[in-house]
């Protein structure tokens, strides 16, 4: 069965925010990934990061509790993101199999509207997005390393 986790989008303060929690909850992040590290992104026609941008947060992940994760990633203006209230969150599915990420996938964003169809990701996860019919944002991801 797929597991869910709460994913966060701040307005460029993910790193301070994310410290905070680590505070509270303990632990240590197991991803931190900066958008200067995004394989393409310099020469890219469609990635055009401002140079204060780069050493922001595309993703962080710290373990709370038995098998919760929290996530997030700063929202990038020059992408033409902009957090508020309301859609400053995100809800993470990991799948069991890629089967599994495809049916979730195809089925909640029935009726809504595809932001990242689902492909190989750098990272080693079969990766996707959506936000559904009722203006939910959805990632899903299979991790090919999970079950060896």
């Amino acid at each position: 069965m797929a597991t869910i986790n709460p994913y966060l989008d701040f307005n460029g303060n993910t790193e301070v925010a994310f410290n905070f929690y680590k505070s509270i909850f303990g632990g240590e992040f197991t991803a931190v990934m900066r958008w200067k590290d995004m394989p393409g992104s310099e020469g890219c026609e469609e990635i055009k990061l401002a140079e204060n941008e780069l050493e922001k947060i595309m993703h962080i992940s710290l373990p709370i509790g038995n098998g919760s994760v929290l996530m997030a990633s700063d929202a990038l203006e020059s992408m033409g993101q902009k957090r508020i209230a309301g859609n400053n969150f995100s809800i993470s599915i990991n799948a069991e199999s890629k089967e599994e990420t495809e049916n979730l996938f195809n089925g909640l964003s029935e009726g809504g509207t595809v932001t990242m169809p689902l492909a190989d990701a750098f990272w080693g996860s079969y990766f996707g997005m959506c936000t559904d019919k009722f203006g939910v944002q959805w990632l899903f991801s299979y991790d090919y390393n999970q079950n060896k």
